[in-house]
């Protein structure tokens, strides 16, 4: 696993179909908003596969903990998610995203 810091999105695109390809059930976060001082760039990417295995970063750590979690889920019902981390929310605190800013994470399944 890497930090993702090194990695561009279509690398974080092209894992994602590699993982595919070997049969692993994978989802992909994508950092979609920000405001404020937020930690990655909207279009980031994290791949993440059922066994909570992940490349990339949304968030330069401070909250990828939660969005694998979320990840394992969306993988298990099929369903997509939309996430919100900031300072005023508690789980921000929680996982460690107090720079300030706020990121909305886009979680899908991919097929």
């Amino acid at each position: 696993m890497q930090d993702g810091n090194s990695r561009t999105a279509p690398d974080i695109l092209a894992t994602t179909q590699t993982w595919k390809e070997a049969g692993r059930s994978v989802a992909l976060a994508t950092v979609v908003e920000t405001w404020g001082s937020a930690p990655r760039p909207t279009g980031s990417h994290l791949v993440i596969d059922a066994d909570g295995n992940f490349e990339g970063s949304v968030s330069g750590g401070c909250v990828e903990g939660a969005v694998v979690a979320e990840a394992i889920d969306v993988i298990e019902t099929g369903k997509p998610a939309m996430l919100e981390f900031g300072v005023a929310d508690e789980t921000a605190w929680r996982v460690g995203l107090s720079c300030g800013g706020r990121i909305r994470v886009y979680v899908e399944p991919v097929n």
